[in-house]
């Protein structure tokens, strides 16, 4: 009598802690955008605070949402202690896990210039993009609650790009999140449409932006080695601990 013999198929690999926390803030962004849109509805008074100092003449909800993106932007200047992606605290020497071999020095220095001008192919796109927002605004088609709205649909897009599908990948060809070079561009490129609103809460907003921008770059600069993984071990697939990727890496994380 013959036995049949049967495979039983593999699960998928249980969600990473950082991945369902990321999931959860993806939901409550949508929520935050949603509610957003219901107060330029409902209360379009309430984005007063997007005009000059009036920052400073009451408190509002978008002071909360104000003080939310603040806080983001600072974990990405400082080395965190919480649980944050280790794509975007890869520049610190925290995350660094040299490899034991001799670094390849020459192949380091293609790899930064490589990725460095697909990156700044994306900022080109980007620019071009944000200067189509500004002179639609320039020209009274987008008011500044519509600005406004318009970077709380990024921070959206923003995990979206993290946990579904990224279409800069397309650009960058990096591998996930983890490796990519741009990871720390997402405040910048999120608060694009507030350029041009001229007010103490878009611009302290851009500033800081614009801050993480630098010390992110300038990390590039004097510390390449932190951002390839033939040279830092941590951003190996087989060290990885966030798991973010899906589709990318399957192969690879099993």
């Amino acid at each position: 009598m013959e036995h049949s013999t049967s495979t039983v198929p593999q699960g998928r690999a249980p969600m990473s802690p950082i991945r369902k926390r990321y999931w959860i803030e993806l939901v409550i962004r949508c929520i935050i955008f949603l509610f957003c849109v219901l107060l330029w509805l409902r209360h379009p008074s309430s984005f007063d605070i997007l005009y000059g100092m009036r920052f400073f003449s009451h408190i509002s909800v978008l002071h909360l949402l104000w003080l939310v993106w603040v806080l983001d932007m600072l974990c990405q200047l400082i080395p965190a202690k919480r649980q944050i992606a280790l794509g975007s605290q890869k520049l610190f020497q925290q995350r660094f896990r040299p490899i034991r071999e001799k670094i390849n020095h020459q192949a380091l220095r293609e790899y930064i210039v490589s990725t460095t001008k697909s990156a700044y192919k994306v900022m080109v796109l980007w620019v071009a993009f944000g200067a189509v927002q500004g002179l639609l605004y320039h020209l009274g088609i987008l008011s500044r609650s519509m600005m406004f709205l318009l970077s709380a649909a990024f921070y959206v897009c923003d995990l979206i790009c993290v946990l579904i599908w990224c279409p800069f990948r397309l650009m960058m060809k990096n591998r996930c999140c983890t490796t990519c070079r741009i990871f720390n561009w997402d405040h910048l490129m999120m608060f694009t449409p507030l350029f041009f609103v001229p007010s103490f809460y878009s611009w302290s907003l851009c500033f800081l932006s614009v801050v993480v921008f630098c010390m992110w770059e300038l990390s590039v600069l004097l510390h390449p080695e932190r951002f390839w993984e033939q040279s830092n071990e941590a951003l190996k697939c087989s060290n990885c601990t966030d798991k973010l990727c899906t589709q990318y890496c399957q192969k690879l994380r099993k």
